[in-house]
């Protein structure tokens, strides 16, 4: 006669002795309950079990079985196969977002993680413990209040690092503007900014680091309030307020928001097979809404606090976002700049002197034009350096042209001169001969 085995753990096997100590009467149910650690009515069914079934009553009835929400077989295989063939660079969050949008399979990105882990695919990282505790700042309570604006570097797409500039609006976390570009000079810089304004309108506030694009770092800046940059040069023009931060933690929005990104949307850009920053950019207008449904948090107050841009202020955005330098006209009404000379013409809107300070605009459209007060110059580049000349008869360029028109001897704005002249004569010769008498 074969004898069924029973696998029982080491817990069911304590609690068995303590119920068939309760059935021979030993102890009674209290101290059943208070051994075990359940209640008085649980011992009961515990009891009940072991009289009618013996030790096998102890255990969980769903041992052996499979769950409920377990996957089949079937469905694994699928996961695993989309997993190893197409979303292996992917990480486990992302790779379930994948697999549900582009395959219909909804798998929890725990399950997810579990078969990448499995597969080699993921390494489960351990937690850290950070020395340093940093406290964040409440958001602003409303849309358009601060935008936090940076650029991150990174091999976004292709084979060659690029710049994403990004700004992130700190009441709601959302994404406001996004733009590749290979650096994040002024110029870079200057392009992002015009597109922000015409789509969104003028933030109140503008939240950056101390790169030498957005402040003057050197020493001396703070004690000479003239030292600024072209960004806050320009931003100051339009109306826009430049917050320059201490610490990365202290824009830890948008510097959060890059993390995701350098995960999410460089797998976004690898899975269209996008390389070009052409691409890219024309990506970003439909992924970033998409982004933003997702990620987006629900400001305290529903107000928007962006300005409308102007009609004025819209037609001086161009000379407002253009590198400005100031050079002086020289005597041969030119002016100098980047090795290039401008040679003035004779009529001009405004009168030019001599050693007249004039600025240079470089817009974005890589035009150059010359401004004096509120007036565009008109100019010739010269091919070649010109003939230095000391001093050229011209006192001044005007709007009208020198007249050619020389008054005849008797006009009478010469009299004067005439007579002058006369009398000088005069008194010379009464002169030479009291000396000659003499």
């Amino acid at each position: 006669m074969t004898q069924k085995l029973i696998c029982m753990s080491e817990k069911e096997l304590l609690r068995y002795d303590i119920i068939k100590n309760l059935i021979d009467g030993k102890i009674n149910g209290t101290d059943a309950s208070k051994q075990i650690g359940v209640s008085v009515r649980h011992i009961k069914r515990l009891k009940s079990e072991v009289v009618e079934n013996g030790p096998k009553g102890l255990i969980h009835k769903s041992r052996g079985r499979t769950g409920n929400r377990a996957l089949d077989l079937k469905t694994v295989e699928q996961v695993k196969k989309h997993l190893k063939e197409k979303y292996y660079f992917c990480a486990p969050t992302f790779a379930a977002e994948k697999l549900d949008e582009n395959h219909g399979l909804n798998i929890s990105k725990e399950k997810v993680r579990s078969l990448m882990t499995d597969l080699k695919l993921w390494k489960p990282k351990p937690r850290k413990q950070s020395g340093k505790w940093h406290v964040w700042r409440a958001r602003k309570d409303n849309f358009g209040e601060m935008e936090q604006f940076d650029g991150s570097y990174h091999v976004w797409f292709g084979e060659e690092e690029s710049c994403l500039l990004l700004s992130v609006d700190d009441a709601k976390g959302t994404i406001t503007h996004a733009k590749f570009d290979i650096n994040e000079s002024t110029i870079a810089v200057f392009k992002f900014w015009t597109e922000y304004f015409e789509k969104n309108g003028l933030p109140l506030s503008v939240y950056l680091d101390k790169f030498s694009t957005y402040k003057i770092n050197h020493k001396n800046a703070t004690d000479n309030a003239d030292m600024i940059t072209q960004f806050e040069r320009a931003m100051k023009q339009i109306g826009v307020n430049p917050i320059t931060a201490h610490s990365p933690q202290a824009k830890g929005r948008v510097e959060r928001m890059f993390e995701t990104l350098q995960d999410r949307l460089v797998k976004e850009l690898r899975l269209a097979g996008i390389t070009t920053m052409a691409e890219a950019n024309k990506f970003l207008e439909a992924f970033i809404p998409k982004f933003n449904a997702k990620f987006a948090v629900a400001p305290n107050r529903k107000k928007d606090l962006h300005k409308r841009l102007g009609r004025q202020t819209k037609e001086k955005l161009p000379q407002i976002f253009s590198v400005q330098n100031e050079r002086k006209v020289n005597n041969d009404y030119t002016v100098m700049f980047k090795n290039n000379f401008f040679q003035l013409k004779r009529e001009q809107p405004t009168t030019v002197y001599k050693k007249d300070k004039v600025v240079v605009e470089e817009h974005l459209d890589d035009r150059i034009k010359l401004r004096l007060r509120e007036y565009y110059l008109d100019y010739a580049v010269l091919p070649k350096r010109p003939k230095k000349e000391i001093n050229i008869k011209l006192p001044a360029l005007t709007k009208e042209k020198q007249s050619a028109y020389k008054p005849p001897a008797d006009h009478p704005w010469r009299r004067q001169f005439l007579f002058n002249r006369q009398k000088n004569e005069t008194t010379e010769c009464l002169l030479t001969h009291a000396k000659g008498l003499g």
